[in-house]
């Protein structure tokens, strides 16, 4: 991986080595896509306006998450079925995140289980993503677990009554590999990916009907009084969600629309950022994820109010390539270009960031 420096050498590798039905799965978003190229593009737009002759002869890029320090401002996001891209899957990631000293968030719908995950990292700082099935007994075991192994917090996404139209995933009638399942169930619902779907042709589309689509803020408070861990709310776009979710007692929000995988047509996630710190920024921590691929979108997010960012696909194409060594390297090159980023930009620590560094190009139209 010597010859592999940024994230889009990474990706480029990913792209020859991965299987077609691995890869469409991991690459596509909704629709016609214009947000999944929109979450990338929207960064171009925000200029950074750098400030000079500062002392950034020392630098530190750590941060502070619900009291516990992380190395860098960037952790893992949860991606669903990771030993497609890797025999050793989600437990590689976990170990990548353990290294650097960061945050990986286990998906519900991953090929490791919350407990092979725990063991193979026990040293990291470990969430677990969560969706609300229409047997809440299943819902109330996976909280159990992941409370037991050890997990500091669950990320509950939002966004999801079923799963989106991926057009892709439809056209390859994606299936997850016959020797692979999904790692946190048993029985049927273990191997409900492998089978094609009968309306949609994708496998995943049936896993989605097992999720609770009458799903309410109501099921929020019933989910507080069923853990002890701090909730954060994957999926949030708009300054009322926010508001509601800061209202609830929720810990943090994270922005996000699910990597582009929903519906075709939302905001970047950095695009939707500012209303909802100005809106519940004061009240609960805020997170963002999606489109993130250098340090300076990094720098860029961290201006506009974002607590911290966390990356999928980037770690996706590092475990392709190295495995744990792989994604060790994707957050390694970040942390190196955040720090970049941050001291040309004037500034020495984290804290240092101020929301009138970075503006929309439209500051400069004028010229």
């Amino acid at each position: 991986m010597s010859d592999l420096v940024c994230v889009k050498d990474f990706e480029d590798r990913a792209f020859k080595i991965l299987p077609r039905n691995a890869l469409d799965y991991y690459r596509s978003g909704a629709g016609r896509q214009e947000t999944l190229e929109n979450n990338r593009t929207a960064f171009s737009k925000l200029k950074i306006r750098p400030r000079c002759l500062r002392n950034v002869s020392k630098r530190d890029v750590s941060t502070t998450v619900f009291g516990e320090k992380v190395s860098i401002p960037v952790g893992i996001s949860p991606t669903a079925m990771q030993r497609m891209a890797h025999p050793e899957g989600e437990c590689a990631n976990a170990r990548a995140a353990e290294a650097m000293g960061t945050i990986f968030t286990l998906s519900t719908i991953a090929t490791s289980s919350i407990e092979e995950v725990a063991e193979a990292a026990p040293g990291a700082i470990k969430w677990f993503q969560l969706y609300i099935f229409n047997d809440r007994e299943v819902t109330r075991q996976l909280v159990r677990r992941a409370e037991n192994a050890g997990y500091k917090a669950l990320v509950l996404t939002v966004d999801t009554p079923f799963f989106g139209l991926r057009l892709a995933d439809m056209r390859n009638k994606f299936k997850l590999p016959t020797h692979l399942k999904l790692a946190n169930f048993e029985g049927t619902v273990a191997s409900v990916a492998n089978k094609k779907s009968e309306t949609t042709g994708s496998g995943l589309n049936d896993l989605g009907n097992l999720f609770d689509a009458s799903l309410s803020w109501d099921d929020i408070a019933w989910l507080k009084t069923i853990t002890r861990l701090p909730i954060v709310l994957k999926g949030i776009l708009t300054a009322e969600d926010a508001m509601l979710a800061a209202d609830l007692g929720v810990a943090a929000v994270l922005v996000s629309n699910h990597g582009a995988r929903q519906v075709d047509g939302t905001p970047a996630s950095i695009e939707a950022l500012p209303e909802i710190v100005n809106a519940a920024g004061h009240r609960l921590e805020v997170f963002l994820d999606g489109g993130i691929t250098d340090g300076t979108d990094i720098f860029k997010a961290l201006a506009l109010g974002a607590k911290m960012v966390f990356v999928g696909r980037p770690a996706l194409w590092g475990l392709a390539c190295g495995g744990a060594d792989g994604v060790t390297k994707i957050l390694g090159i970040l942390k190196t270009e955040f720090e970049y980023a941050l001291g040309i930009s004037g500034c020495s620590t984290v804290a240092d960031i101020r929301s009138n560094m970075v503006v929309h190009e439209s500051f400069y139209s004028k010229l």
